[in-house]
């Protein structure tokens, strides 16, 4: 699947007023992300597709500690040593 805010995946939104239209629309042009906007005077707001562009999923790390890496218990022996 394409990258959301892209040509082949544009985020979608609806808003309720002209105002906030332009608003949002001005948010999207300013990072050059594609969109599609509706106008739904009658129907709750819905940005979640920009609300998860301005805030990407931060990459899990991993934590694993290594064999002669300090112990995470704070002891200040090795790993291997310690709790390994």
């Amino acid at each position: 699947m394409a990258k959301l805010g892209t040509e082949k995946n544009p985020a979608i939104v609806h808003v309720q007023d002209l105002d906030r239209m332009n608003e949002v629309a001005e948010i999207f042009e300013q990072y050059d992300w594609r969109f599609i906007i509706g106008l739904e005077p009658d129907k709750p707001e819905n940005i979640s597709d920009l609300i998860k562009l301005l805030n990407p999923p931060q990459p899990v790390s991993s934590s694993k500690t290594g064999r002669n890496e300090l112990c995470p218990c704070g002891s200040g022996i090795k790993y291997k040593n310690c709790c390994g």
